[in-house]
């Protein structure tokens, strides 16, 4: 049973590596013995020796880079969709159509086309695990976010319409909403703005570091997790908890 805690020897593919939590997720689950697949659209800076450029948006690239990462790395084992983008665009900005196109394509269309090219591999032997990196705005809403917010929800949707699907083949379909976190998308906001919502909004009265969403992500998929699917964890310090 001791093997039950542990990810080693496991192939990872996580999507959006290249910095905030996928590069979190993609180095913890390295250290813990996985063979870590790192996948972005900027290929430069990912961590590690087996990464690859990948457009989740294009079909073509995704069977090509998951083809290759079968044959380099070995069946997959743990796919990670944490490819992501916010635009904010009010609904009626000008640019509101193509916020909304580019922000569904990469946060839920190419979460789709991920989990389709990778499942015959996660099924293989009924032990496969899908972690989807949504957000709490899955489970609420800010004003003028309204593509990336329907997308996360889409995410929270997809995750557990899947985890019933395919949960008869062995694999877990899970769910991970982190709250705020000191990650690119967040580094625009100015400190004492940060300071003041985690007072005033978390219970731990701090944002999280991305590694921290990591952990639980890697938790998630240990085959000592085999019995939990369909699950949506926040990671947030209590900010749903506090307003939910």
């Amino acid at each position: 049973m001791g093997s039950a805690r542990s990810v080693a020897g496991k192939v990872v593919l996580v999507t959006g590596a290249a910095s905030g939590m996928g590069r979190a997720i993609a180095e913890v689950f390295g250290r813990e013995g996985a063979s870590v697949a790192a996948t972005d659209r900027n290929a430069d800076d990912l961590p590690g020796t087996a990464h690859w450029r990948l457009d989740v948006t294009s079909k073509e690239a995704i069977a090509d880079v998951v083809g290759e990462i079968v044959r380099t790395l070995g069946p997959i084992d743990v796919l990670v969709n944490c490819a992501g983008v916010s635009v904010p665009a009010p609904i009626d900005a000008d640019g509101y159509g193509e916020a909304w196109d580019a922000t569904l394509a990469v946060n839920l269309v190419g979460y789709v086309q991920m989990i389709r090219a990778c499942l015959p591999y996660l099924a293989h032997d009924r032990s496969g695990r899908i972690v989807n990196i949504a957000s709490t705005e899955g489970l609420g809403a800010t004003p003028y976010l309204s593509p990336y917010t329907v997308s996360k929800h889409g995410v929270v949707g997809l995750t557990r319409s899947l985890a019933c699907e395919l949960g008869p083949q062995g694999v877990t379909v899970n769910c991970i909403c982190p709250g705020p976190i000191h990650t690119g998308m967040t580094a625009s906001i100015p400190d004492d703005h940060k300071r003041e919502f985690a007072r005033r909004r978390v219970p731990l009265r701090r944002y999280g570091d991305p590694e921290e969403v990591a952990h639980v992500v890697v938790s998630v998929a240990l085959p000592a997790s085999s019995y939990l699917n369909g699950a949506i964890i926040p990671v947030d310090g209590g900010l749903t908890a506090k307003f939910g």
